[in-house]
């Protein structure tokens, strides 16, 4: 496979980045994926709005526009020949003296990775909960960055079946996110998610369900739920930009609807109408108004 360094497209066995970058050295960086659809990249202006904003937090001088994102796209789609891949839009500080830095980062270093798509889980995932507590964000909200130690450590409870999710606690006991995704619930036909200040990260399609289910006006609410309040509901779905929405059928012995429900079922219907799309979620609630 193929990726682009710093203006480069290069093989992955070739590439290169300094020892000194603080990406590497102090974790500062951040990085979004996303999925392309027959060369689309779906909510592209959506990941690109949380990059800039998570790059102007970490003092990064670099904000990123369509044009510049599609331009390196579409290098790096041609180079691997795919048109259906995954994505990574990865920024890292750039290189630095040994030592805390409090200027402004102004040469990062930035690299898109990508490979082939792996396959989709028509039935959909166990659900764990972890014995593990999802960490409190290292600033006021969680960004997409490289401190994953906490994920990693979630992953090991679960080990790598690919059709398990973790499902983290945050340290007052609530229902938090999943180990590489964001979680959601139906209960009588209301839709419950955890609200951002459980210690969550603001998912991109996230959001986009969030606003799918307001345009279908399905009663959707956030806030702090304790474990049994999951645990009652009729349906689990959890929801990323790769995967998707993926429906939870079973957790801690429990038999939830899964695919089967119809709640999940019609968001994923919906959800993949809307992958032919140069949509937002701005877009998408003004279109079904």
């Amino acid at each position: 496979m193929y990726i682009y360094v710093n203006g480069e497209v290069v093989h992955k066995d070739e590439a290169r980045i300094s020892p000194f970058d603080h990406g590497f050295l102090y974790g500062l960086g951040v990085f979004e994926t996303f999925r392309t659809y027959d060369g689309h990249p779906f909510l592209l202006d959506d990941h690109l709005e949380r990059l800039n904003r998570s790059l102007r937090e970490m003092n990064i001088a670099k904000s990123f526009t369509r044009r510049e994102v599609m331009e390196i796209l579409h290098r790096l789609l041609e180079a691997n020949r795919l048109q259906n891949a995954y994505v990574r839009l990865n920024v890292s500080a750039g290189i630095g003296d040994i030592g805390l830095q409090t200027s402004e980062y102004d040469q990062p270093t930035v690299i898109m990775y990508m490979k082939p798509l792996f396959s989709s889980f028509s039935r959909g995932k166990i659900g764990i909960v972890l014995k593990t507590r999802r960490n409190t964000p290292e600033g006021k909200e969680r960004l997409k960055s490289h401190h994953y130690l906490n994920n990693i450590i979630g992953k090991r409870e679960i080990g790598t079946r690919p059709d398990v999710e973790g499902i983290f606690l945050n340290e007052q006991g609530y229902v938090a996110e999943g180990i590489v995704s964001n979680i959601f619930w139906v209960k009588n036909g209301v839709v419950y998610t955890p609200a951002i200040h459980a210690g969550i990260l603001n998912g991109v399609t996230r959001q986009f369900v969030i606003a799918l289910l307001n345009a279908l006006k399905i009663e959707c609410q956030e806030g702090f739920y304790p474990l049994d309040h999951l645990q009652r509901a009729d349906e689990i779905f959890v929801t990323n930009s790769i995967q998707e929405i993926v429906p939870i059928y079973q957790m801690d012995g429990r038999a939830y609807q899964g695919a089967d429900g119809p709640v999940t079922s019609l968001l994923q219907k919906h959800y993949k109408h809307f992958t032919s799309f140069l949509w937002t979620k701005y877009e998408l609630a003004e279109r079904m108004e």
